[in-house]
């Protein structure tokens, strides 16, 4: 039977790359993948999976009426080997629970990758759906940039590098507007926690 997987970290970990890697996996062995992205990374990396690294991969873009189960029911004929889906802390509720039927009655595994909790350490409405219903839950490590422990929280940086603890939900940016820390230094620095 197929799983439905969720790789989650904070950012800078490695995501993309692993999912990059993975699909790649499948491809050597002339295997058909489907690689998804979300439409609000999708309009700033041209519709593609985009690594730090270089490694990148043309995806569909999706957004949040998109149907997972009923799109990929339509696609039953082209034997699907596996789903990859980026970014996937932008995914709806009824998107992950699409996800989660695709594993269980189309039977392909669905591989999400994505980011636990926003810059205020609440998380997102699909890695919240994720990390409940998810077969596999897997944390890719970065280290804090504080100090040489886990990093398992993300702050938004103003243009001066001042710790905003306000604004959007989701505001796209590497960087040059985030910065990883462990769960300390997140509390000591934010007082969120």
């Amino acid at each position: 039977m197929a799983k439905l997987h969720f790789f989650y970290s904070t950012m800078n970990a490695g995501k993309s790359t692993a999912l990059l890697q993975s699909n790649h996996n499948y491809k050597e062995s002339n295997l058909k993948t489907l690689l998804f992205v979300p439409k609000s990374i999708a309009d700033k990396s041209n519709g593609k999976i985009v690594s730090r690294i270089g490694l990148q991969a043309d995806a569909i873009i999706v957004n949040n009426e998109y149907d997972f189960y009923n799109e990929i029911s339509k696609k039953q004929s082209e034997k699907i080997s596996c789903i990859f889906v980026d970014e996937a802390q932008f995914l709806t509720k009824k998107q992950v629970h699409g996800l989660g039927k695709i594993a269980d009655e189309l039977n392909i595994p669905v591989m999400t990758y994505g980011i636990r909790t926003d810059f205020r350490g609440e998380l997102f409405e699909g890695s919240q759906e994720l990390l409940a219903l998810a077969d596999n839950l897997k944390e890719l490590k970065t280290i804090c940039s504080e100090c040489d422990k886990k990093a398992t929280m993300v702050v938004r940086l103003d243009s001066n590098g001042k710790i905003l603890l306000e604004g959007e939900k989701i505001l796209i940016g590497g960087i040059e507007i985030y910065k990883t820390l462990c769960r300390k230094h997140f509390r000591e620095l934010t007082k969120l926690i």
